[in-house]
């Protein structure tokens, strides 16, 4: 183990792969700033600019664009309400709101800071146990990943505040745009209306930034721009007092995307979602999620990253994906002649080692460039809001065109911008309905190969230990909420009706 660091250490410290993981760390970071590019494009884009380099030095500098874009893509979440990518969506929701109460820098750097305290987290657990929870991971089969897609689901709509209907309304209408194009095991094309463009399905990145982009400037235009913030620069700072808030949630978050990360399939996006539903459980702070909370960001940031990191555990030690970015990184591997799998970490030690310790190297730079800088990103509010909505469209509308290079995605976005306006006005949450869209496929895929493992019998699901235990939870989760306000209701009622029988007595 310790000859294995050293070994890695060697490796990742020369003077060219420390350069070569900074320029990466810096291009994902400009990459995940452009709503619809994301990791996955920005990573595949960019590996011809690799293949003159040594074998570890390009992983080097595209495990750097990886996370560097994770950390982009909460700059814009926070500061204008428009996610980068999937995974930080559900930052949004209590980062713009911190925003526009003059707190942006303090959300900038508790992201800044619980991405690098869930990335040392899981990268410790994957330099130690990566080959062991490789092997847990193959225990996953169709029918553990349907019931890991009903909780995701069950815990996505708590995000609506007290209404489960509408909660449920709305990751029901995002399971339904997620049916448009060819059924999956199927070659019927539904909902395409004879549209090429459709045969593919709705593109969950399109409906992101029309909802959230689009859909923001259309509800601002509407009341009237709000005024620019008047915070002065070292309320920017973040306060000891947020740090101490902001603890637990990291921890618990990193432990969730460490879980979910190893997964393949899962993603980044089900870990961020799934760490803001249970902190919103479980927070003594939950009055004021979607108001501001710093809890509400600092969970799913660490989910976020850690389940970045964790998504090589199946990519490396099984020559399996745990997600998009990873898929094409898997890519990368074979163009430069190495084959991930179990013998890697055997034939290759130097360049996996080096590999792992350079994820440490690029979040250190990550948080010296980032957590400094935070306060200074957060100036951006102090511009007026008119100048800002034509850089907000300028920027959504460019990158979802940079998405497919076809006009079809800007139409997209316009759509779903109207959309995210009309959802604006009637107050409905709009986490569900993305969350919906994108495990839309991955829930109908383990649907459909549960239903035929099965034979059409779904009593499948019961047969598996680690199936029922996920179902369990998601019960729990369901339930235990209700049964407990109706006991606590019956002993208030019992409380206030005593009084009342002990006079009469």
């Amino acid at each position: 183990m310790f000859d294995n660091l050293a070994l890695g250490f060697a490796t990742a410290f020369t003077a060219e792969n420390l350069l070569w993981c900074l320029v990466g760390v810096v291009l994902g970071t400009v990459i995940g700033l452009l709503p619809g590019l994301g990791s996955t494009t920005g990573v595949a884009i960019l590996i011809p600019l690799t293949l003159t380099l040594e074998p570890v030095t390009a992983l080097i500098m595209l495990a750097g664009i990886y996370y560097g874009a994770q950390y982009g893509g909460t700059i814009t979440s926070v500061l204008i309400s428009t996610p980068g990518e999937a995974a930080s969506v559900v930052t949004t929701l209590d980062g713009y709101q911190m925003a526009r109460n003059g707190r942006a820098g303090s959300a900038l750097a508790i992201s800044a800071i619980g991405s690098f305290v869930a990335a040392i987290i899981s990268l410790a657990l994957l330099m130690t146990i990566a080959p062991a929870l490789a092997a847990l991971a193959l225990n996953f089969g169709p029918v553990e990943n349907l019931s890991i897609m009903i909780l995701g689901l069950i815990i996505v709509v708590s995000f609506a505040g007290g209404s489960l209907a509408r909660g449920l309304m709305m990751a029901a209408t995002g399971l339904l745009i997620s049916t448009v194009g060819v059924a999956t095991g199927f070659s019927d094309a539904r909902f395409t209306f004879g549209s090429i463009d459709l045969l593919g399905g709705i593109p969950f990145v399109e409906v992101m930034i029309g909802l959230f982009a689009v859909g923001e400037v259309l509800h601002q235009i509407r009341v009237g721009a709000a005024a620019p913030i008047r915070t002065r620069f070292r309320d920017m700072v973040i306060s000891r007092k947020e740090l101490k808030k902001s603890a637990a949630p990291i921890l618990r978050g990193s432990a969730i995307g460490f879980v979910l990360g190893i997964l393949p399939g899962a993603g980044s996006t089900l870990a961020s979602f799934m760490a803001y539903g249970i902190e919103k459980k479980v927070s003594p702070n939950k009055a004021n999620f979607g108001k501001g909370a710093i809890e509400g960001v600092a969970a799913p940031e660490a989910a976020n990253n850690s389940a970045a990191n964790a998504n090589f555990v199946p990519t490396l030690a099984l020559g399996i994906p745990g997600g998009g970015t990873t898929a094409v990184l898997l890519g990368a591997f074979t163009i430069y002649g190495l084959q991930p799998g179990p013998l890697l970490f055997e034939t290759q030690p130097a360049l996996i080692w080096g590999l792992l310790v350079s994820f440490f190297i690029g979040n250190v730079m990550l948080l010296v460039l980032n957590l400094p800088l935070a306060p200074v990103f957060a100036q951006m509010l102090r511009i007026p809001y008119g100048y800002l909505y034509p850089i907000i469209l300028l920027t959504s509308f460019v990158g979802a065109y940079a998405v497919s290079n076809n006009m079809f995605s800007v139409l997209l976005v316009l759509i779903f911008g109207i959309v995210g306006w009309v959802m604006k006005e009637l107050d409905l949450p709009m986490a569900p309905l993305v969350l919906g869209l994108v495990l839309g496929p991955l829930f109908e895929k383990s649907l459909v190969q549960t239903s035929a493992l099965g034979e059409g019998n779904f009593g499948i699901l019961f047969s598996s230990p680690i199936a029922i235990t996920i179902l369990s939870f998601a019960a729990i989760l369901t339930f235990a909420p209700i049964i407990t306000r109706r006991v606590v209701a019956a002993r208030r009622t019992s409380e206030a009706t005593k009084p009342k029988v002990d006079a009469a007595s």
